[in-house]
């Protein structure tokens, strides 16, 4: 299992820093999210200031972008990083894509695994492997002129995720992709017992294996032994009441017999009482969603026995104890590491 860094902002004038100080730091990868930025901008500059770190996007929105567009963009970071782009694709939900994007959201699933393979095709022609001539459901695309084909590259194969929460979606992942980026709101039980099985499901379609495949997510986490850990401790409290209180998240609840919970939430959120969501969040569910330690050793063994199997690639999300020194980072790694 390897470390990863996890971010929802970083600003383009400090991104290059940022970049730089995960990599000496030892993460694995960072991943940035599409929130108030678009992550292919910073995940630019990153790669003018590192060497190895993997550099990820978690996630990209895939249906407001042209599958040209997100082909071109990606084509170009994984030539100026030499060949470390990992991009991970998301739907988002209907009313951000429709309301916030004016973009179209109509069966997201099937739109997704087209999109994934559009890409490929798209990218095959940036290779000269064939002519641009794709035509699905949702996609065609036949002009391909020189004046705008960027050419081969060293390292064609760009690693391609799709983010997923539901069955559906992560047996889309499983079909067309190399991975899947998993949500923070998760369980091990939810992993284990409704994801992992879709995804097998796609993978057999495919006649892949699950070593072929990374499942990569941040996953809550609290070090007891922080200074800031009654903050921390409230601020994932909060965070897993919004997520819960969000319908398109409730299979993580009905896994567990929790969906009176996710009902009175949403009732809640609804009327905005967002200060009391807090307080419905139940002494189980944060043991069921949250990875707890001792220290940093002690947390990360306990993601390690926790996510065996299930994870690839991790990340810490939970405040301020979710950000480690570089020395931390060290012991970190080297006990996810460990057989």
């Amino acid at each position: 299992m390897k470390l990863d860094a996890f971010a929802t902002s970083l600003d383009l004038a400090t991104a290059g820093d940022a970049a730089a100080s995960f990599e000496r730091a030892g993460y694995h990868g960072l991943w940035l999210a599409e929130t108030q930025f678009d992550p292919f901008l910073p995940l630019a500059v990153a790669t003018t200031r590192t060497r190895t770190l993997r550099l990820g996007t978690a996630i990209a929105v895939a249906f407001p972008r042209s599958p040209m567009v997100t082909a071109m963009d990606a084509w170009a970071l994984q030539r100026a990083s030499g060949g470390r782009l990992d991009l991970g694709l998301g739907t988002q939900v209907r009313a951000h894509i429709e309301r916030r994007f004016s973009s179209t959201y109509d069966r997201p699933a099937a739109r997704m695994r087209e999109y994934v393979l559009a890409l490929r095709h798209i990218w095959g022609a940036f290779q000269h492997e064939h002519p641009l001539r794709f035509k699905g459901d949702f996609y065609q695309f036949s002009l391909l002129t020189p004046s705008f084909d960027p050419g081969p590259i060293e390292h064609p194969r760009i690693n391609v995720l799709v983010a997923a929460v539901n069955a559906r979606m992560f047996t889309v992942a499983g079909e067309v992709a190399d991975g899947a980026v998993a949500h923070p709101f998760h369980t091990a039980t939810y992993l284990r017992d409704v994801a992992l099985p879709a995804l097998q499901r796609g993978l057999k379609k495919a006649g892949r294996d699950r070593a072929s495949f990374a499942v990569v997510s941040p996953a809550f986490t609290l070090v007891r032994g922080s200074d800031s850990y009654a903050e921390d401790e409230r601020y994932v409290r909060q965070q897993l009441a919004f997520y819960a209180s969000t319908p398109t998240y409730r299979p993580v609840l009905t896994a567990h017999g929790w969906d009176s919970v996710g009902e009175e939430l949403s009732a809640l959120a609804s009327r905005g009482r967002f200060d009391d969501l807090a307080r419905v969040v139940t002494d189980a569910m944060m043991d069921a969603f949250v990875t707890y330690g001792r220290d940093y050793a002690d947390l990360a063994r306990s993601m390690r026995e926790r996510y065996a199997g299930l994870l690839d690639r991790i990340g810490l999300y939970g405040g301020a104890a979710s950000r480690p020194s570089a020395d931390e980072v060290t012991t970190i790694a080297r006990v996810l590491a460990e057989r």
